[in-house]
């Protein structure tokens, strides 16, 4: 025995949880380069076998190399998001490239290509199910997108273009974090911080105390510090200094991401060229719904031409509010949320603050268990025999109706320092058959919300409670994945899909018959009033136009480094201003800079699939419409959804999966009626 519980593989309890409270830091590289030897000679097993290659010898012994490799990489790269240090992080810059090198000697090595091609040939004749068809054909297309059909001196080439990229991305990420941590602001004069809501003041207050102030208040870059002072704050010029900070993160200073993001984007354009792509876009989106470029630029002009005039409009009207409340001459980024929010009160006679005390965190949690149970039939129970990586953590139990078990679910709700900012969904284990047995999957929502303190519960914002009901679809996605080959398990689909059922979930945060189950006032008990509901409904529609070209120019952005020849680029300011111009309403301000703390793109895999947030909010709308015709909770309509999009994974083309649900092809008008752009 090794005493590394992650070669041990010392699965606990019934739900075979990971040992979070065994691992430390010095087992992830003993456990990796364990992995990578035994990897090493099981493909060596693999390519020696002299039987022909068939399903189970080649496609399935190519999936199992090493449980120990797959557990330990995974739960490393996951924790480095959700609790690491600055120790933690370096350690990527030797996991990354010696996983980097396999994959790549793996995906080009002759003699498993034609193992591979060789099953490929014969699908015609070899009885394989259709699960295992699609896994053969995506695994065969694997190997020619990355480099099978290379010379040897080209296949060294990828080989050291992947080797550093693996490296860069992690560099890139931690560049951010650092830049997000070493920033804060402290007021000792509450003159300064007028507006701000009481519950954002105490959760001030509670930070500076952490923090060994004496008095006052800490604001940091970290998502709930930022946007109240945003929203509320009237002090101007606090405005405008955390405004500039967040918006400038890795941007030249200690931790600049300027060389390293032009290098990612060099290389993989480089990569694309030498794979016989015309760029990044290209070899992307090959494996993508929109397939190619053409149809991701011509989508988001479509969607560009239904919101400029209306965000023209809008963005008027706002500089003209500003101007006769405040005398506000020229509106700038550090005003846009203040007096979009005022606006907002006076046309919809409600602040956004008022809806807090209905959104205690606990409840919110319970009620996204509700709408669950009600939609599927599925219960979550909380269990306390479950190790946790940290003590924030909660864990839950999930099962059918009948109590059969369905898998595990992680929540992980607060900000910290070791954790990065923003939500995702991750998993620990994926769905289907692996490794000799059937595993239940183990899905995780990491998010940054409103902590409590002292003196108050955490209240979410309702922007915090739609962020929760989206990573719970994508949650549910995983858990509710219904497949035999694990690979092609939930979440694992194309980029362009694996947003809807995430962004469809975000409905049932603002539907009254959803909001009953849950949002009780947290004092008081009360039911949230229907005329509140009204409100925020009705200004669902409000800025729509801006908010769509904010979306917008992401997409054109990040487009715009990857469906191009990026080695040609000098300046990170001045292409990231072409690229966004027709976008960006307002003039731009040196300083500041969206690619250095752009993480979705250089980081997070979506480089090439930022429009897919869009995408998928067509697909949503256009979904969701149904269920209004049906009812929000309509058994059959949901049990659609959860049998043709939740479990299906990549078992089949998700365009077909849509009209199976649907009836026919998705509608892009659902989406601009939705948000009242047409």
């Amino acid at each position: 025995m090794s005493n590394n519980p992650l070669i041990d593989l010392k699965r606990v309890g019934k739900y075979q949880a990971l040992p979070f409270d065994e691992i430390k830091l010095e087992h992830f590289l003993p456990a990796i380069e364990f992995g990578l030897q035994e990897a090493e000679a099981n493909l060596a097993k693999i390519k020696e076998n002299p039987d022909n290659p068939n399903y189970d010898n080649t496609f399935r012994a190519m999936q199992e190399l090493s449980e120990v490799l797959e557990t330990a990489s995974g739960t490393y790269f996951n924790l480095m998001g959700s609790e690491s240090n600055d120790e933690f992080k370096q350690l990527a810059q030797e996991i990354a490239p010696k996983l980097s090198i396999f994959s790549s000697k793996m995906i080009s090595d002759p003699i498993l290509f034609e193992r591979v091609k060789y099953v490929y040939d014969r699908l015609e004749t070899v009885g394989l199910t259709s699960q295992q068809r699609r896994l053969v054909e995506k695994q065969y297309r694997g190997f020619i997108r990355n480099g099978a059909l290379l010379s040897d001196e080209d296949k060294e080439k990828l080989e050291k273009m992947d080797m550093e990229l693996s490296q860069l991305s992690p560099k890139y990420s931690q560049n951010i974090l650092s830049a997000t941590n070493a920033w804060e602001k402290h007021v000792t004069d509450e003159k300064e911080i007028a507006g701000l809501p009481e519950n954002a003041k105490k959760a001030a207050a509670f930070r500076a105390k952490q923090k060994g102030y004496k008095e006052g208040w800490l604001f940091n870059l970290q998502v709930p510090s930022v946007l109240p002072v945003l929203t509320y704050c009237s002090n101007r010029t606090l405005r405008k200094e955390v405004n500039n900070a967040f918006a400038s993160r890795a941007y030249k200073g200690d931790f600049d991401n300027q060389e390293l993001l032009k290098r990612i984007a060099c290389l993989r354009y480089q990569r694309a060229q030498l794979l016989g792509y015309k760029n990044h876009a290209e070899i992307v989106l090959a494996e993508r719904m929109a397939k190619k470029p053409e149809a991701v630029i011509n989508f988001l002009d479509r969607l560009y031409a239904a919101s400029i005039e209306p965000a023209k409009m809008e963005l008027a009207e706002l500089h003209a509010f500003a101007r006769k409340l405040d005398g506000i001459e020229k509106i700038k980024p550090w005003d846009l949320h203040y007096y979009g929010e005022k606006l907002k009160q006076k046309k919809f006679d409600y602040q956004a603050e008022e809806l807090r005390p209905y959104f205690k965190m606990e409840n919110a949690v319970a009620g996204i268990f509700k709408v669950a149970e009600k939609l599927y039939g599925i219960k979550f129970n909380p269990v306390d025999d479950v190790p946790l990586y940290h003590e924030d953590v909660q864990v839950f139990e999930v099962t059918e109706s009948d109590d059969t078990y369905i898998g595990l679910l992680y929540l992980d709700m607060f900000p910290r320092e070791t954790k990065r900012g923003g939500a995702w969904m991750t998993t620990y284990q994926s769905q289907g058959y692996r490794y000799g047995k059937d595993r239940n999957p183990h899905a995780s929502i990491v998010t940054n919300f409103t902590p409590s303190t002292e003196d108050s519960p955490s209240l979410l914002s309702l922007d915090e409670v739609t962020t929760l009901f989206h990573e719970f679809g994508h949650s549910l996605h995983g858990l509710l994945s219904n497949v035999q080959e694990a690979s092609l398990a939930s979440p694992n689909v194309y980029w362009d899909f694996v947003e809807l059922p995430s962004q469809i979930m975000e409905n049932w945060a603002t539907e009254e018959e959803a909001l009953s189950l849950f949002a009780h006032h947290y004092e008081t008990g009360e039911i949230i009033p229907e005329e509140l509901i009204e409100k925020v409904k009705k200004s669902k529609t409000f800025n729509a136009g801006s908010g769509s070209l904010r979306q917008l120019g992401l997409s054109y952005l990040d487009m715009a480094w990857h469906n191009t020849a990026a080695c040609g680029i000098e300046d990170v300011y001045d292409f990231e201003m072409k690229a966004l111009a027709k976008t960006s309403l307002l003039p731009p301000i040196k300083g500041r800079n969206t690619s250095c703390s752009f993480s979705h793109i250089f980081a997070g895999g979506y480089a090439s699939g930022y429009y897919s947030y869009k995408w998928a909010e067509v697909l949503e709308a256009d979904a969701f419409e149904l269920f209004l015709e049906k009812g929000i909770f309509d058994k059959d309509t949901a049990e659609s959804f959860r049998h043709n999009i939740l479990a299906k994974g990549n078992t089949e083309d998700p365009m077909e999966l849509f009209i199976k649900f649907r009836g026919r092809k998705p509608d892009p008008d659902a989406l601009l009626k939705k948000v009242g752009l047409k």
